[in-house]
């Protein structure tokens, strides 16, 4: 009599690089429409003649979906079950994505602006959400030990986007036309629908602790509110918030100004667009690999802590050069931004990864979009600081101060660490997706 055959257990290995490859993939999906969004479309819109203040004003528009993404997403944590999966919310919001784009193929920029803002306003919407639970099925499936590299990745992927159809897409409609690049957008959107919808059922891993096919809207809402009271009584996630709100101050605040100081320093357009898309793309997602790979070896926390370090240092340099002239040091400028960019790539992986160690597992849409919601008020604040002290006191002065600030950082990741040692249990690991 034959024995039926054992059921086969995937390799590790081979599931976590599947991992990488599939988060990345989905990440590329993320970035490329705000590639296109966010860079592509602003001198698209006033090439065909938009005004300059209703296009600043549609970007300030645009963003507000992303920093407040956190207050809808207990929806992604409580409205899923047997039949409404994580999977499902992905689909759905890439299906709005889709929709959303579309009739951008034959609209006029400048005459239909007002539907046009209606439809990326609807699209970044849908983007956010999409971003939420991405992000949540990331933390549900993934161990602490490799989401230091899998966060590289994701970060690889969505940079590769946002530089294909943000700076590229310029390039793309003097060969393809407006037409064929929205054709290339939808089609980066529907092909990760595609690789949503044919996930295996290998791709999750764990046992949940209640099954979400019988638990209640209101069991689910409770399961949430018992998770959140959890998170909010430990320490660490508070630290971790700080963390997030003052961590990315030195480098948010360089990336404001990169462009204004690079040719305030002599340097032209163009070539400010080749040092920005070229060098400090490829510095940014080296970075993001290596420290994703060395943080899931060392630490997150400490790989954080040296990121903090190595971009604070680094912009420290990018004022001094600036301050002594681009004479004194011929073509140091782009090469200390794009080493910038590598001790970026550093510091986003493992902040991120750590941020999903901070994450209760049954919060996990809701409490990673705050930390992320966090780190976009760091972005907004150190910006709008730079900018004032570059106007009163110039570029060197500004970098100094925000290079200065965020090591005060260093404290916080160093309690983090601590507080987390002496954190007991973690909630039990939803699969559901």
């Amino acid at each position: 009599m034959t024995r039926p055959a054992a059921p086969t257990t995937p390799d590790p290995l081979r599931r976590s690089a599947r991992l990488r490859w599939v988060f990345a993939a989905l990440y590329f999906s993320e970035g490329a429409p705000i590639g296109f969004i966010w860079n592509a479309l602003p001198a698209r819109l006033r090439a065909q003649g938009v005004d300059v203040a209703e296009i600043t004003s549609l970007a300030a528009v645009l963003v507000l979906p992303w920093a407040f993404k956190f207050l809808w997403a207990p929806l992604v944590d409580v409205l899923r079950g047997e039949r409404w999966t994580l999977r499902h919310w992905i689909l759905a919001a890439q299906t709005v994505m889709v929709a959303t784009l579309v009739p951008l193929a034959w609209l006029d920029l400048s005459a239909d602006f007002a539907m046009v803002r209606t439809l990326l306003l609807v699209h970044a919407v849908a983007a956010a959400t999409q971003d939420v639970a991405i992000d949540a099925l990331a933390i549900r499936v993934t161990e602490a030990s490799e989401r230091g590299r899998l966060n590289g990745w994701m970060q690889a992927g969505s940079l590769a986007g946002r530089a294909l159809l943000g700076g590229g897409a310029l390039v793309l409609f003097s060969w393809i036309g407006h037409v064929g690049v929205i054709a290339v957008l939808v089609a980066t959107t529907g092909a990760s629908a595609i690789l949503v919808a044919t996930m295996g059922a290998d791709f999750v891993r764990g046992h949940t602790s209640s099954s979400p096919s019988t638990e209640s809207r209101r069991g689910a809402a409770g399961r949430l509110a018992r998770a959140a009271r959890s998170a909010l009584a430990r320490p660490a996630t508070w630290f971790g918030i700080a963390f997030a709100l003052t961590g990315g101050a030195a480098f948010e605040a360089l990336g404001a100004i990169a462009g204004p100081m690079l040719v305030d320093a002599g340097f032209t357009e163009e070539s400010v667009g080749i040092v920005l898309a070229g060098p400090v793309i490829v510095g940014m997602v080296a970075g993001a690999l290596l420290g994703g790979r060395l943080a899931d070896r060392y630490g997150h926390a400490r790989m954080v802590i040296l990121g903090i370090l190595a971009v604070s240092g680094n912009v420290a340099l990018v004022g001094a050069v600036h301050a002594a002239g681009q004479a004194a040091a011929p073509g140091l400028l782009p090469i200390l931004l794009t080493t910038n960019a590598v001790a970026v790539g550093i510091l986003t992986a493992s902040s991120y990864a750590l941020f999903m160690d901070l994450t209760h597992p049954g919060l996990a849409a809701t409490q990673f979009s705050a930390f992320m919601g966090a780190t976009s008020a760091c972005e907004s604040w150190a910006a709008f600081l730079v900018g004032r002290l570059a106007a009163e006191h110039g570029y060197a002065v500004a970098l100094f101060v925000l290079a200065a600030l965020p090591i005060a950082s260093v404290v916080l990741v160093a309690s983090i660490a601590a507080t987390r040692r002496n954190d007991s249990g973690e909630g039990s690991r939803e699969v559901r997706v």
